[in-house]
């Protein structure tokens, strides 16, 4: 049993897990990741500490998706979805580049969806989000 808003309330079966690898660089207060039966969720991930290209940034931001679902007991295999954000869509095309390598080895590749939005927190290029589904 547990309170919630005053109340005992029973345990669920399906806890939220938090995934926070030490180290993890934050930008505001939020999990990097949270797992809750089977299926994972991971915050928006950028890299502005590796360089100042939209390549390195990117490669950054999927090296850190690999450590938190790696952390998770999963993969970029069990990625349904991925999201980005890019600073301008003139970065599409070199995003793709990068990504479209992370993703060459998955079998069936997530569902994605890419816009540019105005800023990005730390002035990064791009962050990434994806959820996935541990097997």
């Amino acid at each position: 049993m547990r309170e919630v808003d005053g109340a005992i309330r029973p345990r669920s079966v399906m806890e939220k897990q938090r995934i926070d690898p030490p180290g993890t660089k934050k930008y505001a207060p939020y999990s990097p990741g949270v797992v809750v039966g089977n299926t994972i969720w991971l915050s928006g991930q950028i890299d502005v500490d590796s360089g100042d290209t939209i390549e390195v940034q990117t490669q950054g931001a999927l090296d850190k998706i690999d450590a938190l679902l790696g952390e998770a007991g999963s993969s970029k295999h069990d990625v349904v979805f991925a999201q980005v954000l890019l600073k301008s869509m003139d970065f599409y095309a070199p995003m793709n580049v990068v990504y479209g390598a992370w993703v060459e080895s998955i079998e069936v590749k997530p569902a994605r969806a890419a816009f540019a939005v105005d800023a990005l927190p730390a002035d990064a290029l791009v962050e990434i989000v994806v959820q996935a589904i541990r097997s």
